[in-house]
């Protein structure tokens, strides 16, 4: 097994001769992005529990400002249906309302400090280190929460209705839900998610260059309009966006961050640094990682530099009221397919949208929250389709039983025990198919010189907490390796040796 460089492209020049020379293909890529990224945003701040504005807001800011100093060119950086249960969850446990929104972009700060340490220090690799099967059952529960409580919503049950309750509980409502619905929301939510699945599984190329959320707003605003939902008695306070006057809400104060959760909840404040800093570093990570894959140039993003640079985003974006923010997979990979080559597009997205928000405000109130939670029903069902469940039992039965595990443990509890709870199964699964204690953090290797040639004999098993240390020793990119006999490979290992194409 060796590996070797693949045939690239002549890389686009990056700074001001990229902005130079690409700016005609940034700017349609970066608008084609917007429209993708504005609705989501404002979906993903409602579901989190913060003013839907600040959506916006933490989508410029990653556009804006994190543009200049990430280390993957081409991803979108911006709020992220994956940190959405984190997000909702710190807002319960501090305080809920407004209040609970402060106390919780407080934590976002603190959070992304620690983040820009990692960076700091060299931790890119962080993501490495989480098995990739407890990462995708972090992620198949993740959406499951999301749709169980936006399949609620778009029935146009009142929001108040679902406060307090938890995952189970609205799942078990979801038939309440669906017998006491609101019939002009629900017609208005129910062909929003139609269309979203239609309009993603359409074969033609013409109707895949426009962004389905772009389709669904289109038909949604029309429809609000046609049924009077902006006049229908109660619902009225519920069933549209609402962004209020930006100039009140800057007049008002710009720092919306409020420290003093620190020593009134510090055991709730340490519990949420942790899994904002742990989840949103290794969910960016990875995508920046898929990203490099998708990448026509090859290009490798520098990890360290991107991680620290998203953490000044989440301080800025955290006092100023924001979301955490991450690279983004699903505006990262549209970002691609659109044909941004430099991180101008990301830059362009983020102005769009604040100009969006300065002169367009009272067309966004047009939007029914139904069509949001349609677009989020149809991510969190991404991030748990049914076929990841089939691939993960047909490929291997032990770690089916790590998934499920997961998922149920974060269900039950929440994300920082069902990832610990799939980590330490993996590792407890390793150790009984041969692993040592010795090995567990860093793999035997022994150089091999013949005659002909030399390599890298791996003679221990290469799993997730000792891919690491194979990392350090792989800088020359001729190297060879071959793994002993009686050595082997764990999913996430195999999932390294295959993206660096050495096996």
């Amino acid at each position: 097994m060796k590996t070797s460089k693949s045939e690239t492209l002549t890389n686009p020049s990056d700074g001001l001769k990229g902005l130079k020379k690409y700016w005609k293909s940034e700017l349609i890529s970066g608008f084609l992005v917007f429209l993708l990224a504005m609705p989501l945003s404002l979906g993903i701040a409602k579901a989190s529990l913060f003013p839907a504005v600040y959506g916006i807001v933490t989508a410029i800011i990653g556009g804006l400002v994190v543009s200049f100093f990430m280390g993957s060119r081409i991803s979108i950086k911006g709020p992220a249906a994956g940190l959405i249960v984190i997000v909702a969850g710190c807002v319960s446990a501090t305080g809920d309302g407004e209040i609970g929104w402060k106390y919780t972009c407080a934590i976002i700060c603190l959070a992304s400090v620690l983040q820009i340490l990692f960076g700091v220090l060299k931790w890119g690799s962080l993501a490495d280190y989480f098995p990739s099967i407890a990462v995708h059952g972090m992620l198949a529960a993740i959406g499951i929460i999301i749709m169980s409580k936006q399949i609620n919503l778009l029935f146009g049950i009142n929001p108040s209705e679902l406060k307090g309750l938890d995952t189970i509980e609205l799942l078990k409502k979801i038939p309440e839900s669906i017998i006491h619905e609101n019939t002009h929301l629900t017609e208005i939510g129910i062909t929003c998610l139609v269309l979203m699945f239609i309009l993603n599984a359409v074969p033609f190329t013409f109707i895949k260059k426009i962004p389905p959320p772009l389709i669904v707003l289109l038909v949604s605003v029309p429809l609000g309009i046609l049924l009077h939902i902006k006049t229908e008695g109660e619902i009225q306070n519920y069933a549209l966006v609402k962004i209020g006057n930006i100039g009140d809400i800057i007049n008002q104060s710009l720092i919306k961050a409020d420290f003093s959760i620190v020593w009134k909840k510090p055991s709730v404040v340490i519990q949420y640094i942790v899994l904002f800093s742990l989840i949103g570093s290794i969910e960016s990570l990875l995508t920046a990682k898929a990203m490099d894959q998708l990448d026509p140039y090859k290009r490798k993003s520098n990890f360290n530099k991107d991680l620290w640079a998203v953490g000044i985003g989440n301080v800025l974006s955290g006092l100023l009221g924001g979301l955490p923010m991450i690279s983004e997979v699903a505006r990262s990979s549209a970002n691609i397919g659109y044909g941004a080559k430099t991180r101008w597009s990301n830059f362009f997205h983020g102005g769009f949208l604040l100009l969006t928000l300065c002169f367009a405000q009272s067309i966004i109130e047009w939007i029914p929250n139904v069509a949001l939670s349609a677009m989020l029903i149809y991510v969190g069902f991404k991030l748990t389709h049914p076929k990841s469940f089939v691939h993960v039992f047909k490929k291997n039965k032990i770690e089916f039983i790590v998934f499920i595990s997961t998922i149920l443990m974060t269900l039950l509890t929440d994300l920082l025990m069902g990832v610990s709870t799939g980590i330490a199964l993996t590792l407890i699964i390793n150790w009984l198919k041969g692993l040592s204690v010795k090995n567990t953090f860093k793999c035997n290797t022994q150089i091999i010189t013949t005659d002909k040639t030399s390599y890298l004999l791996i003679k221990s098993p290469l799993t997730f907490t000792n891919i690491g240390s194979l990392k350090k020793l792989l800088n020359n990119e001729s190297i060879n390796i071959k793994l002993a006999p009686h050595s082997w490979a764990d999913d996430t290992a195999q999932e390294f040796l295959k993206a660096n194409n050495l096996i």
